[in-house]
């Protein structure tokens, strides 16, 4: 039999195309138990933007064939929505009907043992398709449990305190938190001892308003729920801010080599010591990494304290190390670091473990700025100084959050060019 090339050439071009414009649409995101009517409405709207974007790139021709080329698209978009909307139908029915079996359901556990917590549990345990298999409680505080409320002391699994231990054993999916109105101060807390990134942290909407900027509200089969931290940036961002990451760090290594070999003598000359300088960073996730930076410190610089914070006017920086600081340069070894995928271009910056441990008591929410790659630049980097006080890393915190739950390419591209203008400008520290 033959096949025509031409048409088996469009085929696949066609099929990567809305494999694209799918991925641009969050389709493929990990939607667990999504209704089959807001599935419906979502590839109805995504196939008509396909359908459309389908439409003005082609060539029609000459006018007599207009009105059949349009037909032939139109009859083309109906086709791909009825067979997407069809596939997905199935398979939202499929995972309804497992749930409804008590099959595939997320492994929760819900922290509080107050009304909200018996109300929750209650609801679960009665709508299989909330998706949610209730393992069991996780009390807040010490006190005793009401008897009135109806918690039995045998549901209650653990304290807030040893929620990582929790996590582990029971192989815990979602953590639903449902404390009562008048905890709403533990909720800082709570929501710090259950930061996990590979974790759903989900919020009764009560406390929306106590949580605005850290979250986004959905609604499973009616049951409103607030999540936590979900992912902001979508799957086709993410893999553009790679590339990005990927061509701007291997360009830069390449077409400056030349410059990274005169500052390195010059550093060599400038003092005693390694032209780069290697330290333990905490990376995405609480991964440890090393770090290369240009040398702008004497190499006993923390010989005698131990780590400790840089401070203006630094009597250990050296005098080529205050203008690699003040240009940015000394951060230019990096770029091997972004290569390698432990770190990206904008990020958090990230901190070495001994400080890591003590901010994540000392910090509400520190431990956030893990859920992303750290940077060579940041928003806390070009919105605040040096870190040189525990105020300082506070301060700088509230930026990195602030990063982490709204990034985006066009913020990452807003934080590159305020970097480039403090290198030109000379204004680094």
């Amino acid at each position: 039999m033959h096949l025509d090339v031409n048409f088996a050439s469009a085929g696949v071009i066609l099929s990567f195309y809305w494999v694209l414009i799918f991925v641009i649409a969050g389709l493929y995101k990990k939607l667990y138990l999504v209704s089959r009517l807001d599935e419906f409405f979502r590839v109805l709207k995504t196939t008509i933007i396909g359908g459309l974007i389908l439409y003005f790139m082609l060539d029609f021709g000459d006018r007599a064939s207009f009105e059949a080329d349009r037909a032939m698209v139109i009859y083309y978009w109906g086709f791909i929505f009825g067979i997407v909307a069809l596939n997905r139908f199935i398979i939202r029915t499929i995972q309804r009907f497992y749930a409804q079996k008590g099959k595939g359901l997320h492994r929760t556990i819900i922290v509080g043992t107050g009304h909200n917590a018996k109300v929750a549990f209650d609801d679960l345990i009665r709508n299989k398709t909330l998706g949610m298999e209730v393992l069991g409680y996780v009390q807040v505080n010490g006190k005793s449990l009401n008897p009135e409320i109806g918690i039995q002391q045998e549901e209650v699994i653990g304290h807030l305190e040893n929620i990582a231990a929790i996590v582990e054993e029971y192989k815990v999916q979602d953590v639903l938190v449902a404390i009562e109105p008048e905890r709403r101060t533990d909720l800082v807390d709570v929501i710090s001892k259950v930061d996990q990134p590979d974790i759903v942290l989900k919020l009764l909407p009560d406390f929306y308003q106590l949580v605005s900027g850290l979250n986004k509200t959905n609604q499973i089969f009616g049951m409103p729920i607030i999540e936590i931290s979900p992912e902001p940036m979508p799957l086709w961002e993410r893999g553009v801010k790679r590339i990005m990451d990927v061509v701007v760090s291997l360009s830069g290594l390449i077409l400056f080599s030349p410059v990274y070999l005169i500052l390195a003598i010059w550093i060599k000359i400038d003092s005693p010591g390694a032209v780069i300088y290697k330290q333990t960073r905490v990376g995405r996730k609480g991964r440890p990494f090393t770090m290369y930076k240009f040398r702008t410190m004497r190499s006993d610089a923390e010989s005698a304290t131990g780590p400790t914070w840089a401070s203006e006017n630094d009597p250990r920086v050296t005098k080529l190390g205050y203008w690699l600081r003040k240009l940015r340069l000394d951060e230019i070894p990096q770029l091997v670091n972004v290569l390698q995928g432990t770190m990206s271009l904008v990020g958090p910056r990230p901190e070495r473990p001994h400080f890591v441990d003590q901010f994540k008591y000392q910090i509400p929410l520190y431990t956030r700025r893990l859920r992303v790659r750290p940077g060579i630049t940041g928003w806390a980097q070009v919105k605040w100084k040096y870190d040189s006080s525990l105020d300082d890393v506070k301060e700088k915190t509230k930026y990195d959050l602030y990063y982490v739950e709204n990034t985006s390419l066009k913020m990452d591209l807003k934080i590159l060019i305020i970097t480039i203008l403090t290198m030109i400008k000379g204004k680094g520290q």
